[in-house]
């Protein structure tokens, strides 16, 4: 058999290697609304995180990078870095340039040269609590509603995460199979949008951390915990930071009755523990909402405790219907680990430096794709609640490199 000629007309054009030209801006042009270039600019520049040479990955393609993790949960990291740059490659083609794919330890290199501060800094200077008095179930009777709780994420088994963020405990002679690094988040309610975290070793409570998380709460709030998270401590700060509160108590806590109200419901207070006693501390009034729940012919009780003492606005049922929103944080959590990361190990990294780095990624990753909900949902006049998590991923995964092919000008059509 004669060897096959190649097709009348077909040319191999020339090809010249070249290292990567990412501009800023050029790369998540379609999350430009949930997390604009500057911020990342700006979030490079105050943590020094800027190159002073040229190289194939700059500090905000890693950036970028680091949140394309999450959308791109279950590929490996050359594969995201493709995914991410799918679009400016095609470019390149065309002008008869290729892009060598940095291999593995370049991009560990680059990680590790960025450092975990960029993350966190680009974090706070984008989240906020975003819905609108006319955002629907955001608010109750004009209070935004927020919800804190808390969560553990398995990390790789090196030395080093064993060593930071510890194990959990387990029967004598065995061990966990994972470290685990506890997560706090606080959540506005009708958004599902994270707007501050704080992770720490598995060994630190969640209440220790959840009262840190109160920096982001102010008035015209109303902040609720489950009985995990119950302390005097915890109400004492929540008030100092004039933002209403409706927190379930656990069964061990009593309550001597002062007053009953109207509605059922009855004043009484809570006593400082032994530490807040030696600082100065003093009972607080609380209203205290008892109310029975029968699930499956097994009837539990739930006693709520809470800053609001106006009936006529907040009465006991009207409250203890509301309560039960404070588990849209459960959803935002399940939509972190399942939808949005979905790996048997949600964590890649082997060292705690790059594990926080990642986990502030993930939470950047979780919010760009919330708040175009949010944007979406504002738009169409309806609850962003209303609207697929998992579909709405796709659709960011999908305009990711759509919008890199697109001129400037065509963007709004987009």
């Amino acid at each position: 058999m004669s060897a096959e000629r190649p097709l009348a007309g077909m040319q191999l054009k020339e090809f010249s290697l070249i290292s990567p030209v990412v501009e800023s801006g050029a790369v998540l042009k379609a999350l430009e609304t949930a997390i604009p270039t500057v911020a990342i600019e700006q979030a490079i520049s105050e943590t020094e995180a800027l190159e002073q040479r040229k190289r194939a990955l700059p500090s905000h393609l890693v950036v970028c990078l680091l949140i394309a993790m999450s959308l791109w949960s279950k590929a490996s990291m050359k594969t995201v870095l493709k995914n991410l740059v799918d679009g400016l490659t095609e470019n390149w083609v065309r002008v008869g340039k290729y892009w060598r794919v940095p291999c593995k330890s370049s991009i560990t290199e680059a990680r590790q040269r960025v450092g975990c501060r960029v993350m966190s800094r680009l974090f706070h200077q984008v989240v906020r609590p975003l819905a609108t008095q006319q955002t629907p179930g955001a608010f109750l009777s004009g209070l935004r509603v927020m919800a804190v709780d808390g969560t553990v994420l398995d990390v790789p088994d090196s030395s080093a995460n064993a060593r930071v963020f510890g194990y959990p405990g387990s029967r004598p002679g065995t061990q966990s199979a994972f470290p685990k690094v506890r997560l706090v988040l606080l959540v506005e309610a009708g958004t599902h949008l994270i707007v501050d975290a704080l992770m720490c070793p598995y060994r630190i409570g969640e209440r220790v951390r959840a009262k840190k998380l109160l920096r982001s709460v102010t008035g015209g709030m109303l902040l609720m915990w489950d009985r995990g998270l119950h302390s005097y401590a915890m109400v004492k700060a929540t008030l100092a930071t004039r933002c209403d509160y409706l927190g379930r108590v656990p069964k061990n806590v009593k309550f001597q009755m002062e007053k009953v109200l109207e509605d059922g419901s009855y004043l009484s207070w809570i006593a400082p523990d032994g530490n807040s006693k030696k600082k100065g501390g003093t009972k607080i009034q609380v209203r205290v909402i008892e109310y029975t729940i029968d699930t499956d012919g097994s009837p539990q009780i739930y006693r709520l405790i809470t800053s609001l003492t106006d009936i006529d606005m907040f009465s006991a049922l009207f409250l203890a219907t509301e309560y039960h929103r404070r588990w849209e944080v459960e959803n935002t959590i399940d939509e972190l680990k399942v939808h949005l990361l979905g790996r048997k190990t949600p964590i890649r990294s082997q060292k705690p430096r790059e594990v926080v780095q990642e986990i502030y990624g993930w939470l950047l990753g979780h919010w760009s794709v919330r708040s175009l909900m949010f944007q979406v949902a504002e738009h169409a006049n309806i609850s962003p609640l209303r609207l697929g998590f998992t579909g709405t991923l796709n659709v960011v995964r999908r305009a990711v490199p759509k919008f890199q092919r697109v001129e400037p000008e065509e963007i709004p059509f987009f």
